[in-house]
């Protein structure tokens, strides 16, 4: 496949995303606690529009620094209240102590929520930035994992790295570190965006190689704004491959056009995850549905009305 095009198969026929027994396949998403009304709005139609699919559960995000602790807090008790999907917190060692951390957690366990995404966390400076435990709290994700099942019996989702946190040593060092999250009782990783599948292909099977015994779902990032996407990837450690950045180019100005291109390479994306046994993802919604939506309804995850 040339880099200037890439596995994009734009113009393919309706047989290139088969029926995938949607019984089977399972997605959740990811949402970010709204700033302002406008965004409480968006966020809301978003949630409306994809409970419907009957996600394994929804999460937000916890800000740098636990920058967004109660507005997250809100908005998954929100959750739990009026949908009927089950919502995920996220949880971050940064900026706190164990006892503070602990609170939070029992106050979620309190408020009926049983699953939390725990993280290291970005430091307050934002991603990017050096990190450095906090006096007095959990070093890293691995201990946060060990310190919540001491408080309940949480279902916990943890990160992995396809192509390698940017603060880790080595692809092996980054192994390592993930395997220490699910011995200390996570129950499955969610992986970092990428857009190539046989990075994540790879990982998966390094991480069961190194004794990972857990679920790995893969995130999935549907680009609509290339330039934000750059900007996040080089953060991260995301690569971006020169394939993706052809079919952007030029687009600025058209942002229909880069939806539909959007949704074509992210359905391309999951259908090759598929092909290679994946039956669960996990999608970065951006806090808007549209585009998550028609990825899943070609993949076959769709209201049990339309099933």
């Amino acid at each position: 496949m040339s880099p200037d095009t890439g596995p994009l198969s734009v113009g393919s026929p309706a047989a290139e995303f088969p029926a995938y027994a949607p019984q089977r396949l399972k997605a959740s998403f990811e949402f970010s606690p709204p700033k302002t009304e406008a965004m409480e709005r968006t966020l809301w139609e978003a949630v409306t529009r994809l409970a419907p699919l009957q996600p394994s559960f929804f999460s937000v995000t916890y800000g740098a620094g636990g920058s967004t602790r109660q507005r997250t807090h809100d908005t998954v008790v929100r959750m739990k209240k009026e949908t009927s999907v089950d919502p995920a917190a996220h949880l971050t060692c940064v900026g706190a102590t164990k006892g503070e951390i602990d609170d939070i957690a029992r106050a979620y366990w309190d408020a009926g929520i049983r699953h939390i995404v725990a993280l290291r966390g970005d430091p307050p400076s934002g991603m990017g930035g050096r990190y450095s435990a906090h006096p007095g709290g959990y070093a890293n994700a691995a201990e946060l994992v060990g310190g919540l099942k001491k408080i309940g019996d949480f279902q916990i989702s943890v990160a992995g790295y396809p192509e390698k946190h940017p603060d880790s040593a080595d692809a092996g060092a980054d192994l390592d570190n993930l395997k220490r999250k699910v011995d200390a009782g996570a129950d499955r990783c969610i992986t970092q965006f990428f857009f190539e599948a046989d990075d994540f292909l790879r990982f998966r099977d390094r991480a069961v190689a190194a004794g990972v015994h857990a679920p790995i779902v893969p995130g999935i990032l549907p680009v609509s704004n290339f330039q934000t996407v750059k900007k996040i990837s080089s953060l991260c450690g995301s690569k971006v491959p020169a394939w993706l950045a052809h079919l952007f180019e030029g687009l600025d100005d058209d942002l229909e056009t880069r939806r539909m291109i959007a949704a074509t390479v992210a359905g391309d994306l999951c259908r090759k995850l598929r092909d290679g046994g994946v039956d669960q993802f996990h999608f970065y919604t951006l806090n808007r549905a549209d585009l998550t939506f028609a990825i899943c309804h070609l993949l076959g995850v769709r209201p049990n009305d339309a099933r």
